[in-house]
């Protein structure tokens, strides 16, 4: 009987642990899910700026800037790397908030019904 009960111990000792593993792993996916997000708009914002307002400092031009330009350019460095800051700083703030959660991945769930063939070729 000892047997049997050191085995039911060691099973749910094995479940538990996984379990344990599986919720740093989830916890460990939103992370960096969460921060790929936060880059991406990020990255995205500084893209439109660039597109919209680039011309102020010869953004993608072969030409020799301006001293106009050499200035909005050294501001818009300025800009650029403030933005950078700010965002990597909330990404290591967000990173530290979710280490004082359990967190669980529900996963993808697709139930597909089931037809046998003979209920299929009966309504037919």
């Amino acid at each position: 009987m000892d047997d049997y009960t050191n085995l039911i111990q060691q099973a749910r000792g094995f479940k538990a642990e996984k379990e344990e593993q599986y919720k740093e792993s989830s916890k460990e996916r939103l992370t960096k899910i969460a921060k790929k997000k936060i880059q991406t708009t990020m990255i995205g914002a500084l893209s439109t700026v660039e597109k919209s307002f680039g011309f102020l400092w010869g953004h993608e031009s072969a030409e020799p800037l301006s001293p106009e330009q050499e200035h909005m350019k050294a501001l818009y460095e300025e800009v650029r790397s403030e933005i950078l800051d700010r965002g990597n700083n909330q990404a290591r703030n967000l990173e530290a908030e979710l280490s004082q959660y359990d967190v669980k991945w529900l996963r993808y769930q697709l139930n597909l019904p089931v037809i046998s063939r003979n209920e299929t070729e009966e309504g037919e």
